[in-house]
């Protein structure tokens, strides 16, 4: 009892018992109108056989008298079938008919009847043993121009059997459809219920702690299939989601217990030796500005994945931008033994936020500065672009070093990657991830491409974004 009371509950079983109520009160009521229509039209095709048949025996009566119609009926009352023929003189003497006795008023008030009646016609012994048989007929009188009087009908008895018949056929068949509802009602209820529970198990199994867990597909490819899909694709962001955290508590970890450690010894190392505490305090600094960088560049992202507000989005000069972070770096390339070259195509506008954007740029120069690695024979060079390719812009930081290897240049994107293992160099592994998410903020993307030799970064703004300047 409980089982059904909690399977009544659900929002399946009620909708299926609304719609088992709508279709059997609509099938009944169509069994209702075809069992009313089938008596109806029965009982008019009797009424009109009988006013048919009046009608005729009239006529033959005055136009070939009373001797005529005597045969006709005589021959009419022999003959088997639901008919009944009576003719009586006017004094109502039946002279020719089927029937033993009619009612007075029938013969004395001309009109249509019903009545119960004994059939004159030939039975077995059987039926004679217990008496005539009983009838009930619907008669029309009708007075002969000759003066006879004319009864026609016919026996309802058949039409009411039949009648009876449908009626009964109808109880069976609205039986059957209450029955037939029910089972295929509580069979949908059981199948969809069924792909509930198996969404209702996975998500309690995931929130246990297997993240690995995933909803059924079946191959029917239904709205359940749908979205048990969609689903599965959340909790694949979700795990990746979960999995990137644990990375990225892992390496933060790492990268903050190193200097943190260092600090500590350093302030330890001056304590005790003494006169050292102008040298320690500008390597704390030192150490701190680094934390503080690692901490402004994670403020950065979460400001970029979690959208940026729209009044901080304007039109940017975007070639002003790269010209002048290109500008800005041309000398630190030079120190470092690299020629930075640029191409960038004039008056190209975007709705962007200037800060981001111009971050973004810095990280990437500022990583293949970081981060290059000679080829022999190959001239060191840094390559920043900015053009325009169909519907589409373009910012393009490239170099000629090593580059990085194919399996690795997604992973590079991801928060606190860092293809040195060690991690002993300096830097956080937050700037490639810094511009990825700008990029997203911006509704275009990060692409890491091979330049043969080194490395090219794609920042792929849509066509959306741009506006060309009026002159």
């Amino acid at each position: 009892m409980r089982r059904l009371a909690v399977l009544w509950r659900t929002t399946t079983v009620r909708l299926t018992a609304l719609f088992m109520l709508f279709f059997v009160v609509f099938a009944v009521l169509l069994l209702g109108v075809i069992f009313w229509q089938s008596t109806v039209q029965l009982q008019r095709q009797q009424t009109e056989a009988i006013d048919k048949e009046s009608a005729q025996l009239q006529r033959l009566d005055r136009n070939n008298g009373f001797r005529a119609t005597i045969l006709a009926v005589q021959r009419l009352a022999a003959m088997p079938g639901p008919g009944i023929y009576y003719l009586a003189d006017p004094t109502g003497q039946v002279i020719v008919g089927n029937v033993s006795d009619l009612p007075a008023e029938i013969l004395s008030d001309p009109g249509t009847y019903s009545f119960n009646y004994d059939r004159q016609r030939p039975f077995s012994d059987d039926e004679a043993a217990d008496g005539p048989p009983r009838g009930m007929a619907m008669v029309r009188s009708a007075k002969l121009e000759s003066g006879l009087i004319l009864v026609v009908g016919r026996d309802v008895l058949e039409r009411r059997g039949f009648s009876a018949l449908i009626f009964q056929w109808f109880l069976f068949g609205a039986i059957g459809i209450l029955v037939f509802s029910m089972a295929a009602g509580l069979f949908t209820a059981v199948r969809v219920l069924r792909r509930v529970d198996s969404i209702t198990s996975t998500s309690r199994k995931i929130m246990s702690g297997s993240l690995s867990e995933r909803v059924p597909v079946t191959r029917r490819n239904d709205e359940f299939d749908g979205l048990a899909t969609n689903l599965n694709q959340m909790l694949d962001r979700i795990e990746q989601l979960m999995l990137g955290l644990k990375e990225v508590t892992d390496n933060v970890a790492h990268d903050l217990k190193t200097p943190l450690t260092r600090l500590r010894n350093r302030a330890e190392a001056a304590l005790r030796e003494g006169g050292h505490e102008r040298e320690a305090l500008e390597q704390t600094i030192e150490e701190s500005d680094r934390l503080i960088k690692t901490f402004n560049a994670l403020l950065l992202i979460a400001r970029a994945e979690a959208g940026t507000p729209t009044g901080a989005m304007s039109r940017l000069d975007l070639s002003a931008v790269v010209a002048d972070v290109a500008e800005l770096y041309g000398p630190l390339a030079e120190d470092e033994g690299l020629q930075l070259v640029t191409d960038v195509a004039p008056d190209v506008t975007v709705e962007a936020n200037r800060e981001l954007i111009g971050q973004a740029l810095v990280n990437l120069v500022e990583n293949a500065l970081k981060y290059y690695e000679p080829v022999p024979g190959v001239p060191g060079r840094i390559a920043v672009g900015l053009r325009r390719d169909g519907t589409r812009v373009l910012v393009e930081v490239a170099d000629t070093g090593k580059g990085i290897p194919a399996e690795d240049r997604k992973r590079v994107m991801e928060r606190f990657v860092r293809l040195e293992k060690s991690r002993t160099a300096p830097g956080s592994g937050l700037g490639l991830s810094l511009v990825a998410a700008v990029a997203r903020l911006h509704r275009g993307e990060l692409r890491i491409e091979d330049n043969a030799p080194g490395v090219r970064a794609v920042i792929d703004l849509p066509a959306a974004q741009i506006t060309s300047r009026s002159n």
